[in-house]
């Protein structure tokens, strides 16, 4: 008996929704990158982008458990000298709540074409409402 090998042409594709209201974080952005990288699929292989669609609704009421909110801070570089930029998380969650999920769950994934590839089946929103009724996602609980 041979191993299972996944092809890519043969998945389907579900959009699952999460919840980030009042849950920490980190506990939604593992939810989100276990089923972008397709993990909790019982055909996954490594090599191949197995991966789920991800919708994650109210961004602004997710927690940052502990110091977290003051203490931790994003840093970038833009490739000049002198041009590294830090962010505390505490102005990202008020400004920019999108991207501070965003940031959680693309660091969750693999650093290479396949987490490439996942993180742009993630749709983050700062509210309730979002754009993908059409697709029929299906509510993950965490």
């Amino acid at each position: 008996m041979s191993t299972f090998m996944a092809k890519k042409e043969s998945l389907e594709r579900k959009w699952h929704i999460i919840d980030a209201a009042g849950i920490p974080l980190g506990k939604t952005a593992v939810k989100a990158a276990t089923i972008l990288r397709g993990k909790h699929r019982p055909e996954f292989t490594p090599h191949v982008d197995c991966g789920e669609f991800v919708i994650i609704i109210n961004a602004e009421k997710a927690v940052l458990t502990g110091n977290k909110l003051q203490d931790k801070i994003y840093y970038h570089h833009s490739g000049y000298v002198g041009g590294l930029k830090a962010e505390s998380y505490k102005d990202m969650m008020k400004d920019n709540p999108e991207k501070a999920v965003r940031l959680a769950v693309k660091g969750m994934l693999p650093h290479n074409k396949i987490g490439d590839l996942s993180i742009n089946r993630l749709k983050v929103y700062k509210g309730p409402e979002h754009k993908q009724q059409a697709q029929k996602p299906i509510p993950c609980e965490i």
